[in-house]
């Protein structure tokens, strides 16, 4: 087998190289590479396979030359006579990690020079950089969305937390306030909840994701539901059927299965703007008012707040 390399300066295709790995998206950039190895190299084709952790085999990322078969049986192949197999590694902290592999072929047979191999590791070691800068933009991507989603979310049930509920409230207030509209507001109080928490958490925690549930099932789009206190949830809906809406709810919540032996109900309390109250504060404090009639009329009730008081709605 010859070992003679080619005429050509493997070494020109380096800058090129490095330009492309410089790109934004990770395809562009590995795609640049192998192409870079092909032409600088002469090689007959080639491809780059990166590992996954949540896959047992590696993916292809980028190919020259090959088809999906054909890459296969490249890999097969890799470290034989007239296939190279180079591996993407890179190292932090004194750890190297293992992120994928730079596959070429010379279809004359021929083995790569030692001028040659040097510049295979350097566009493996450019390949390497390009897949790991990806995959930490990726992670970051991944934390700041699991971050703001936190802090616009309850953890326990997945809904809106107390403050995004505050910050949609007074956006769907300007709005109506603008437009002439109108924008009902139901707190929801889940009963005798105490004596469940009391006797098993779990089974509280468990009823509480239930009422979640059937709270983020009953609204429309434009509603938000949402948790803002232990067991206390709240609903802004644009228009002024939060009654309604309530009682569907209730319904909802009435027709789940018992929780640790108990039935699950909640009592509500709705208002209305502008009619109960001009602003957020003293929209909640009308609907908080109509809460406490509805619990003390008994459990299940929804209470608005235009009612009479003692009747519930």
């Amino acid at each position: 087998m010859s070992t003679d390399p080619p005429s050509r300066d493997p070494r020109t295709q380096l800058p090129a190289a490095i330009q492309a790995a410089t790109a934004d998206d990770l395809d562009q950039a590995l795609g640049g590479i192998l192409a870079a190895a092909v032409e600088g190299l002469g090689a007959g084709g080639g491809a780059i396979l990166l590992t996954d952790p949540d896959r047992t085999e590696s993916q292809r990322a980028a190919s020259v030359g090959f088809t999906d078969g054909e890459i296969e049986a490249l890999a097969a192949a890799a470290d034989t006579a007239d296939v190279l197999s180079v591996p993407l590694v890179i190292g932090r902290g004194g750890v190297e990690s293992d992120l994928g592999t730079l596959l070429l072929r010379w279809p004359d047979g021929r083995a790569p020079s030692g001028e040659e191999r040097e510049v295979i590791e350097s566009l493996a070691a450019l390949a390497a950089i390009a897949a790991d800068r990806a995959r930490h933009a990726s992670n970051a991507a991944e934390r700041s969305e699991w971050f703001e989603r936190m802090a616009h979310t309850d953890p326990l049930t997945g809904i809106a937390n107390e403050r995004t509920v505050a910050r949609v409230l007074e956006l769907e207030l300007a709005r109506a306030g603008r437009q002439g509209g109108e924008v009902a507001l139901a707190l929801f109080d889940i009963d005798d909840f105490r004596a469940a928490n009391a006797n098993d958490g779990r089974a509280a925690d468990d009823i509480l994701r239930r009422v979640a549930a059937v709270l983020s099932e009953s609204v429309r789009l434009v509603d938000t539901v949402g948790r803002i206190g232990g067991d206390e949830f709240v609903l802004v809906a644009p228009g002024a059927a939060g009654v309604i809406v309530a009682k569907r709810v209730q319904d909802g919540i009435a027709a789940l299965p018992g929780v640790a032996g108990r039935g699950v109900s909640v009592s509500a309390g709705v208002a209305t703007f502008p009619r109960d109250g001009g602003d957020a504060e003293s929209l909640i404090a009308a609907a908080n008012a109509a809460l406490e009639r509805a619990k003390s009329t008994g459990a299940g009730t929804v209470a608005d707040a235009e009612a009479v008081p003692g009747t519930p709605a």
